[in-house]
């Protein structure tokens, strides 16, 4: 599995100053994405829909609304 590209515009383009610690979103060679955001399991874990579940290898991830509103034009359709 590999990054194929960036999902939207680079954190520079969002403001970021540094670029090297902010929120991103990429497309994998699998079909798949990969985000990068802040760790909040244990903040919102109990704050999950009742029909909602994760596995224990999987983390409750926050992306800024900026970064994926600006990757939405990026993300295809199928």
């Amino acid at each position: 599995m590999k990054i194929v590209r960036r999902i939207g515009v680079p954190p520079s383009a969002r403001g970021s100053t540094t670029g090297s610690t902010c929120p991103d979103v990429f497309e994998l060679s699998d079909g798949n994405f990969a985000v990068i955001g802040t760790e909040a399991t244990d903040a919102l874990e109990r704050e999950l829909p009742a029909d909602a579940a994760r596995a224990d290898y999987e983390r409750i991830v926050v992306v800024s609304r900026e970064t994926l509103i600006r990757a939405k034009a990026d993300i295809p359709d199928v």
